[in-house]
């Protein structure tokens, strides 16, 4: 290793939304000079070779996915599966092993960051390599379900158990519903591929690596660092936000003329990530709250469960009753540049954390409308903590959603001139756009991550 850069071998869990902010963070580390060998599912590397930014620092390691009975031929990413399958592909990605090992054997690198595969610290310690979990779930959610606390490798949890933090976990306005625990505790015991529980592969990942990451700052999410790094007695690094850099590609034509006849700040964007699908019921109640307010509106999702089109989902009437102010597509959208155009007055977001990081830089106002794992309390942190966004109604026992509940958070942030909640977020969120924008913001973090990364080599 040099005296002023290293080498870092990054093999995220093979999720669009794992290996895009990883691939974001090599992007940051290769712009000061620093290697990465990113090693992912060969077919994902033409998807990713357009946001490589340093290919002369940065380098595609294709990896060959092993066959696992129940897996579609040719299944690489969570992408070419359906939820239920995830476990399936866990188990492909643990089969790997050898194959990382003799990379990691070759390439000899100074670190190696990983997420859910919680095998590779001890194979990286045989090599002297320095393993960090960098992590790109929140803090605050690892500290509120994955904490040790909970006793999760005795499987003893229970949605009781999640309805209160964990012991010493910081004050906060952090809390679950009770579907919101029952469905929580459920997928935190259930297997996730290779015969172990979720929680347990993630206790495993944490409590073997050297050092735990996290894409956020301390502004933010101080107090569940603090709280991680006192439960597992490691370091805990922040990168800062890491945010992408803006598309080199424009906007496509067709969107740029659609938003571009909307008034400004007047338009409703909603886009759930490339993972989530509703089932036809909900997804109904959605587009149905969209159609209550009024407002113009796009909407880019996956085709309910059942459907292989979003139009065959739509309610009956409904084209015909929102047509010239109501857009419905059913693939994949820019979803950078829409929360850039100046039409856009509020996002509605499943609270994915590279969608809320995209949203919290860009002026639209967000309505969060979570769906699973982490997504919860990433909007219990945007909506009560920061309070920069208003969370959709949702039934505290069954966990579902109205028209009318969408309708009203909707004009609660995009009619701030009557509404004081509207105005509270309106106002928080420029404060945290204006911080987050900061060039010295990202500098410092960096700058303080790489600084700690040495002293790991140390």
């Amino acid at each position: 290793m040099g005296s002023e850069t290293f080498h870092i071998a990054m093999y995220p869990w093979f999720a669009m939304g794992h290996l895009t902010p990883f691939l974001h963070i090599a992007n940051k580390l290769a712009e000061r000079g620093h290697r990465i060998s990113f090693l992912l599912p060969a077919k994902a590397i033409t998807k990713f070779e357009p946001s490589n930014l340093h290919r002369d620092l940065i380098t595609f390691i294709p990896v060959s996915v092993p066959r696992v009975d129940g897996l579609p031929p040719g299944a690489e990413t969570t992408n070419d599966v359906p939820f239920p399958l995830h476990p399936l592909l866990m188990t492909a990605m643990d089969l790997t092993e050898p194959a990382i090992e003799s990379v990691l054997r070759r390439l000899k690198p100074d670190f190696v960051f990983f997420d859910f595969t919680h095998w590779l610290p001890p194979l990286a310690r045989k090599f002297g390599i320095k393993s960090v979990l960098y992590c790109i779930i929140s803090p605050a959610t690892i500290g509120y379900l994955l904490s040790p606390e909970r006793k999760l490798r005795e499987r003893t949890l229970t949605d009781n158990d999640l309805l209160r933090p964990p012991q010493g976990f910081p004050t906060s306005k952090i809390r679950l519903r009770a579907h919101e625990a029952r469905g929580l505790a459920a997928a935190t015991v259930k297997e996730f591929g290779g015969g172990l529980s979720f929680a347990k592969r993630n206790l495993l990942s944490l409590s073997e690596c050297d050092a735990i990451g996290f894409k956020t700052c301390r502004e933010i999410e101080g107090p569940y660092c603090d709280y991680i790094g006192s439960q597992f007695g490691k370091p805990v690094i922040l990168s800062g936000p890491a945010l992408p850099e803006s598309p080199r590609l424009a906007l496509e034509e067709r969107w740029e003329t659609l938003l571009g006849s909307f008034k400004s700040k007047s338009l409703i964007f909603c886009a759930f990530g490339s993972e989530c699908v509703l089932n036809k019921e909900q997804f109904q109640e959605l587009v149905l709250g969209f159609e209550l307010s009024g407002l113009p509106f796009l909407v880019a999702l996956k085709p309910p469960v059942g459907h292989d089109t979003i139009e065959s989902a739509l309610p009956e009437g409904f084209e015909e009753r929102v047509k010239g102010r109501g857009f419905i597509h059913g693939g994949w959208v820019q979803q950078q540049l829409i929360l850039k155009h100046p039409s856009v007055g509020c996002f509605v977001t499943h609270c994915g954390s590279g969608s809320l990081s995209e949203a919290m830089v860009n002026e639209c106002q967000l309505v969060l409308l979570p769906n699973v794992g982490d997504q919860i309390i990433n909007a219990r942190l945007m909506g009560e903590e920061l309070k920069v966004g208003v969370e959709v109604e949702k039934g505290d026992e069954d966990g579902l959603f109205t028209r009318d509940g969408v309708c009203k958070a909707v004009k609660a942030v995009i009619d701030d001139d009557h509404s004081e909640v509207g105005k509270e977020i309106k106002e928080n969120h420029a404060k945290w756009r204006e911080f987050l924008r900061s060039e010295r913001l990202e500098n410092s973090h960096l700058d303080g991550f790489v600084q700690k990364l040495h002293g790991l080599l140390n």
